[in-house]
């Protein structure tokens, strides 16, 4: 059975930093991409990165470029995102997604996910 349980959020100051998790059970995700996703209260669902199986290359959206980054630990089956210099405007509920694809489209923040995580909320405030 194919799930996605994420962890690592939580309250932080501006400025500060999180590592949000994303563990996957019932498939490998050295082989399969993962998506992160993020929702604000009363907004739409908003891409963050994408990190493909196997070649490992990892997109990240412009409001994460610079700040965030994302990476794999295949002997653990999770991914990671590193969020640094968090905002405000960050907060959000954070997801990660799969669709059991290996490659990361090049409009994969668009795209419609079969399986994702329960998410985990991050808030940016002083």
């Amino acid at each position: 059975q194919v799930q996605l349980v994420e962890s690592g959020g939580g309250l932080v100051q501006p400025g500060g930093s999180l590592r949000l998790s994303c563990a996957a059970t019932g498939f490998n995700l050295d082989v399969n991409l993962i998506a992160w996703f993020r929702q604000a209260a009363g907004k739409e669902r908003e891409g963050v990165s994408c990190i493909s199986g196997l070649s490992g290359m990892t997109y990240l959206t412009n409001s994460a470029k610079d700040r965030f980054t994302v990476s794999r630990d295949n002997a653990k089956n999770t991914v990671y995102l590193q969020m640094n210099s968090l905002k405000p405007e960050d907060t959000a509920v954070y997801y990660c997604a799969t669709s059991l694809h290996t490659y990361c489209d090049s409009d994969w923040y668009q795209m419609g996910y079969r399986y994702r995580g329960q998410g985990t909320q991050v808030t940016v405030s002083s």
